[in-house]
This record gives structure tokens, C-alpha cells and sequence, in this order.
């Protein structure tokens, strides 16, 4: 078994999860500008990305450029892998492949604990991807906790690159909330013109 078998039934049989879509949650973080790059590099390649719709087209035109940001605005203090394998419990088929995770470490050559986001592309189906992202936010709860560097919580996001589900998971509780790239807010939060 592997992260992308996981289907959110199972995950909350097999660990007791429940999901909580009634928060939002972000509603104490104050909004970040994006750099201009980050802004000249969207305005350039969302639509394109949209128009060729391809899962890798949207990884690589509208999630990497965002997740660099991600990096970029925390002055390096985080590393970020993508298409890397983090086998974590094989017993609890906590294994596999995760599209994109970010770290609280500096360092690139493994993923070092603690692990804070799981970010999970799909094409078009982010229900479908649900299952994996969380499997993987799971195991990087586990990772955290036998490295000695458990946190409160840990982000995912499963996205087709225009629409983004975050997800937050703090003990077994997972909230959820989705957001859009054609929304007012991406285009204020980036400088983009729709």
C-alpha cells in the first residue's frame, strides 16, 4: 500500500481521523504580498497552464513557482523536495512518493523533520486526491514525532494548480478549506489582472 491508496474513508478508519470543514483556516493569518517574480511569473503562466491542463503543467508553471515563493519569503529556512519518495511505516502503508514537501531544515540532501506540508497535484479531481495528501500529512505527523520534532500542526494541499484545498491536521483532527485562483483574493494576493 502507498499514499496514493489511501481514499479518505479508509484513512479515518484506520486512524481515527475526523474531518472539520467548517473553519477557515486562515482567518488570523495576515496576508503576505507575493515578490514580483512570483508575480510576473504567474501573470505569464496561469492561463497557459489552465489552457494546456495537464497535471505537470500545473505543477510546473503555477505550484513550483508558488512553493518557491513559499521558500523565498522564509529566507531559506525551509527546504522543499519535489516527486521525492518518504517511506515512513510501511506496516500502516505509510510509503511512497509525495509531488511536493516542504521542511522546516535548510538542508536539501534528505527530508529532515519537521516536516510542515504535503502538496498534492491532481488534474482537475482534488477530491481524488484527498486520500493521498492526507496519508502523507499522517506520516509526516509520525516522521515529526519519532525524529523528537513533533509540531502542532502539519499543512497539506491538494490542487489542480486554479483551485487549492489546504488542509490542517492537528492530532487526528483534519480541517479543510478551498480556495481559487480565478477568486478575487488570488488576484489581490498576487497583483494578477483577471
Amino acid at each position: 500500500m502507498a499514499y496514493s491508496d489511501f481514499t479518505l474513508q479508509k484513512l479515518k478508519k484506520d486512524f481515527g481521523l475526523q474531518v472539520d470543514e467548517q473553519r477557515d483556516l486562515f482567518a488570523a493569518v495576515e496576508p503576505v504580498a507575493g515578490s514580483n517574480l512570483l508575480n510576473d511569473t504567474l501573470q505569464e503562466t496561469v492561463q497557459l497552464a489552465i489552457a494546456i491542463n495537464t497535471e505537470k503543467a500545473q505543477s510546473e508553471m503555477i505550484i513550483t513557482p508558488v512553493l518557491l515563493e513559499v521558500r523565498w519569503q522564509a529566507k531559506g529556512q525551509v527546504s522543499l523536495f519535489s516527486g521525492t519518495e518518504f517511506n515512513v511505516d510501511e506496516t500502516k502503508g505509510l510509503v511512497g512518493y509525495c509531488d511536493y514537501t516542504l521542511s522546516c531544515s535548510k538542508e536539501q540532501l534528505t527530508i529532515n523533520a519537521p516536516v510542515i506540508l504535503i502538496t498534492e497535484a491532481k488534474n482537475e479531481n482534488i477530491k481524488a486526491g484527498l486520500g493521498q495528501c492526507i496519508a502523507g500529512m499522517v506520516a509526516a505527523q509520525q516522521f515529526n514525532q519519532w525524529e523528537g520534532q513533533a509540531i502542532d500542526a502539519i499543512y497539506g494541499a491538494v490542487t489542480t494548480g486554479e483551485i487549492w484545498k489546504f488542509l490542517k491536521l492537528i492530532e487526528t483532527v483534519v480541517r479543510g478549506v478551498l480556495y481559487s485562483i480565478t477568486a478575487n483574493w488570488f488576484y489581490s494576493f498576487t497583483g494578477v489582472d483577471e
